[in-house]
């Protein structure tokens, strides 16, 4: 049995509705929370036939599931993510991204990854003073371990706030 959870990358966030499509395989089940009731507390799971065919009453439960106001909210996002028209712009927005991150050619990247608005960029040296400099200029941007810097901006985001972010980090590479 496959489960995936796609907390965080799911519903857009990786360019496609569910991550697991960029990779040809589907998972028997699948978590959600967190993205699709916009940060309203939510929990969910998809499950295949298969499986929802074993499942009981009781096998499942729940403290973040069926409240009727994170339902709805959860049914709006849902619609409105499920668009291509957004998903290609969260696709396109991610390809921007990545792009600008590599045409900076700091000798400290040593790689730039990810799919659709779940960017890491990998230096060579502690990305701490970049952190640092970018919160000084009122960026927040956050590590994945100690030399990758994490980027998940909001599936709207703008190019212009993508430049002002890729602008932020090109100066944070000049200090170390």
């Amino acid at each position: 049995m496959l489960i995936f959870d796609e907390v965080q990358s799911g519903l857009g966030r990786a360019g496609h509705l569910w991550a697991y499509e960029g990779y040809g395989v589907v998972p028997d089940i699948m978590t959600l929370a967190k993205l699709l009731a916009n940060g309203l507390p939510i929990g969910a799971i998809l499950v295949t036939d298969t499986v929802a065919s074993i499942l009981q009453p009781g096998d499942h439960g729940s403290t973040f599931a069926g409240g009727p106001l994170v339902c709805r909210a959860a049914q709006v996002v849902f619609d409105r993510i499920s668009q291509p028209a957004f998903l290609q712009q969260v696709t396109e927005n991610g390809e921007r991204l990545r792009g600008m991150l590599e045409d900076l050619a700091s000798p400290h990247i040593i790689d730039v990854r990810g799919a659709g608005l779940l960017v890491g960029m990998e230096l060579d040296t502690a990305v701490t003073p970049v952190i640092t400099a970018a919160r000084e200029q009122g960026v927040l941007i956050i590590n994945a371990g100690e030399n990758v810097i994490r980027l998940a901006p909001p599936l709207i985001v703008e190019p212009a706030e993508i430049d002002t972010v890729v602008s932020v980090i090109a100066q944070g590479l000049r200090t170390l």
